[in-house]
């Protein structure tokens, strides 16, 4: 997970495409935002092992915009394949 949110701040589309599992993964992403997203922090809140390969991390991701402050809430689903831990979905918390 915090592999995934450092190539989102450093604007690294090809390890987050190459992170997530091919029956998800979109064709591309639109990283290149005007104005450009200005992360500020990721804050793991929890790490659920379900088995030996999938696991669900809850995280917050903040961030501003434009001067103006965000914050993603979501539980991600991963999956690990071949040894490398993949990201498959997630579902976002409301405000």
């Amino acid at each position: 997970m915090r592999s995934r949110y450092t190539a989102f701040t450093l604007g690294r589309e090809d390890y987050l495409l190459a992170t997530w599992h091919p029956d998800f993964r979109p064709a591309g992403l639109d990283l290149q935002e005007d104005p450009p997203a200005r992360w500020l922090g990721l804050q793991v809140r929890q790490h659920l092992p379900i088995d030996e390969d999938h696991a669900s991390v809850e995280f917050v991701a903040r961030y501003k915009i434009g001067g103006r402050a965000h914050r993603l809430h979501e539980t991600s689903r991963f999956t690990r394949r071949d040894g490398q831990w993949l990201y498959m979905d997630g579902d976002i918390h409301p405000k």
